[in-house]
């Protein structure tokens, strides 16, 4: 999962300004402006100490949960398994989930190293949208992803992202119906819980309520959470 996940995360975050595309509406534009507050915080260079760690997460976190509904996304993620939790557990799932995606979201765009992107166009319909974006890289690759969006009031935030024709809802939805199948619906939590606690020290303020957030994978390759 962690190539995949790279490069979600590269398209979120690593874009740079580009010539506006004139087929370009709301969801790109408010994409373009998310992904060039993340820019502005990853180039301040008082942010880039140590000592500043946790401020520059936590600010990162604030325009991540503008960019993604991380909600949508770990409930489509669960897919049919969501019908049958409790509110309780539908709410530690989006904590548990959120909490790996927001893990692997930050420590992967801190790893920033001058990849380019490109808006190539938008696709609307009604309240859904989607936003393509290709990755170019320092070989000159290019890499497709779309961002699947939806209108939540005045704001488009993604639920799901699909690199190379990917999605990351299928694949994390793939390896949770996996997991349940096998041994139920609380190793699935018990296994999100033991990531959570790999990780060192406390985790930093700026973490939405009740939300959480971002991931990605190459083709035919799963790993459980």
């Amino acid at each position: 999962m962690t190539r995949r996940l790279a490069l979600a995360v590269l398209a979120a975050v690593l874009a740079l300004p580009v010539a506006r595309d004139a087929a370009a509406g709301p969801p790109t534009d408010q994409l373009r402006r998310s992904i060039e507050l993340v820019l502005n915080i990853l180039a301040d260079g008082e942010l880039k100490t140590e000592a500043k760690t946790a401020q520059r997460r936590a600010m990162i976190r604030t325009v991540a949960n503008e960019i993604f509904d991380f909600g949508a996304i770990s409930q489509r993620s669960l897919g049919r398994h969501w019908q049958a939790r409790t509110p309780a557990e539908r709410e530690e799932f989006i904590r548990l989930f959120g909490d790996l995606l927001e893990h692997s979201y930050i420590t992967k765009i801190e790893s920033y190293s001058g990849e380019k992107i490109l808006y190539a166009g938008e696709l609307a319909d009604g309240d859904v949208a989607t936003v393509k974006t290709r990755i170019v890289t320092k070989q000159g690759t290019q890499i497709p992803v779309d961002y699947r969006m939806f209108r939540n009031g005045e704001r488009w935030r993604t639920y799901d992202v699909a690199i190379e024709g990917v999605s990351l809802v299928a694949n994390y939805r793939t390896q949770f119906n996996s997991i349940i199948g096998r041994t139920g619906y609380p190793d699935l939590v018990a296994k999100l819980k033991a990531k959570q606690d790999e990780r060192p020290g406390p985790r930093e303020a700026g973490r939405r309520e009740g939300a959480v957030a971002p991931a990605h994978v190459p083709p035919g390759r799963t790993q459980t959470p």
